[in-house]
């Protein structure tokens, strides 16, 4: 999967239901896509975050793409995030997660985005290798598709599961072809109490883990439906 940060409950579940998850970042950056965007619940609705880049282009791929060095702008979603989740019952154990996750001083988009995911699995004491698919040694000419199975060799996989997205792009008889079984992971994105407010499904992880305690949301993570 591409390298998004702090993502909705579905993009873990697929990362847990893996024995290595692998983040797509030498291909080419998606302007508007969800890398460096998400949802909270601001005042009752949702609100649309976003982490200023350095540079960024459609041009570029994603492992190539910094983050905006001036960090006021991440302080000022922080300053958000305080007011709106202060009363929130997993706040103070969540808060500076996110607060360490936004200022670590990585400047490396993709690299924030591993260290997040570390991070927050960490916190649910669950854990899965993590890695960049920039590092796996293979034929970068290769594109879409061909690119997936190539890269699950290389890592000796058996099966490749991706989110239901995904069954529009991929053929299951060429990964078969390949010994590779193709499957896809159907998110279960639980009801939780969001402060006496009416349930938003697929806001953006940091709303799950600030109303959950840990044990709650390592429950989350194992609750979809492998198909």
């Amino acid at each position: 999967m591409q390298p998004y940060l702090f993502p909705y409950l579905g993009y873990f579940q697929l990362l847990h239901c893996a024995d290595t998850f692998v983040l797509l970042d030498d291909v080419a950056f998606i302007n508007k896509g969800w890398i460096n965007r998400n949802v909270l619940l601001v005042n009752c609705a949702k609100y649309l975050f976003s982490i200023p880049l350095l540079g960024s282009s459609q041009n570029k791929l994603i492992k190539d793409i910094r983050l905006y060095p001036d960090i006021r702008p991440r302080q000022k979603l922080l300053a958000t995030i305080r007011q709106e989740y202060k009363t929130a019952i997993a706040f103070n154990d969540v808060f500076p997660l996110v607060e360490q996750i936004l200022l670590s001083g990585e400047g490396d988009l993709t690299a924030l985005v591993l260290e997040s995911l570390r991070r927050i699995n960490a916190h649910v004491n669950l854990s899965v290798p993590v890695l960049r698919s920039s590092t796996i040694t293979k034929d970068n000419g290769l594109v879409a598709q061909a690119r997936i199975i190539e890269i699950c060799q290389r890592l000796g996989a058996h099966e490749y599961v991706n989110l239901p997205g995904g069954a529009a792009l991929y053929a299951a008889a060429d990964f078969e072809r390949q010994g590779i079984r193709l499957r896809f992971l159907q998110p279960a994105l639980i009801p939780y109490s969001q402060r006496g407010q009416p349930f938003v499904p697929g806001l953006s992880i940091i709303d799950v883990l600030m109303h959950n305690r840990p044990n709650q949301v390592q429950q989350f993570f194992q609750q979809a439906t492998l198909q």
